[in-house]
């Protein structure tokens, strides 16, 4: 299996009442080969028109603090716990995640392989840590976990969802400087 592939089974998925009304299943985007592969919740409206992730308000915010870091959009990977909005913009559901995270999630941070994975938000955060860690207390700090399946072992690096930072002038402060901290992070794994 490869990405393409798993892009396509995810554009076809009809495993959970997710894919009832989306427009487009929305796999990720950006480098296969990325060294770093960030994660939100969940696709928005306009994510789930035009069939790509973060390209809102929130998505050229975390475009931005990309290139504070000294990288492109197209040098990382963008993608979602669950690839299909769900309705209302709600939160998606514990067996919706389940479902993605175990059918395409992991799959997709196997194949890319990062170095770091930040996660956006304390949803995304979830799934990766247990949700006794307040994101608070975590964010910008790196945390190694192991997929209890695969026994692989990613580092995590929890921080705010951009949209929230959008909203609240304190947070945005707070992931400029976790943002900050990437580039010595990345370097640290790299040795």
């Amino acid at each position: 299996m490869n990405l393409k592939d798993l892009e396509k089974q995810i554009k076809k998925c009809q495993k959970c009442r997710l894919y009832k009304e989306r427009t487009n299943a929305v796999f990720g985007d950006g480098d296969f080969k990325a060294k770093i592969v960030f994660i939100g919740e969940a696709p928005g409206k306009a994510e789930d028109l035009e069939g790509k992730p973060f390209i809102g308000a929130a998505g050229k915010f975390l475009t931005s603090m990309i290139e504070s870091i000294g990288l492109k959009r197209e040098d990382v990977f963008i993608t979602n716990i669950v690839k299909c909005r769900p309705p209302n913009n709600r939160d998606p559901q514990d067996d919706e995640a389940d479902i993605c995270s175990d059918l395409y999630l992991w799959k997709q941070l196997e194949l890319i392989n990062p170095l770091l994975v930040a996660t956006l938000g304390r949803h995304s955060m979830y799934r990766f840590l247990p949700n006794t860690f307040k994101i608070s207390d975590v964010h910008g700090k790196p945390k190694k976990i192991v997929n209890k399946k695969t026994k692989k072992t990613f580092n995590i690096l929890p921080l705010y969802h951009p949209a929230a930072a959008l909203y609240n002038g304190g947070l945005r402060e707070t992931l400029e400087e976790d943002f900050k901290k990437i580039p010595t992070i990345l370097k640290k794994l790299s040795k």
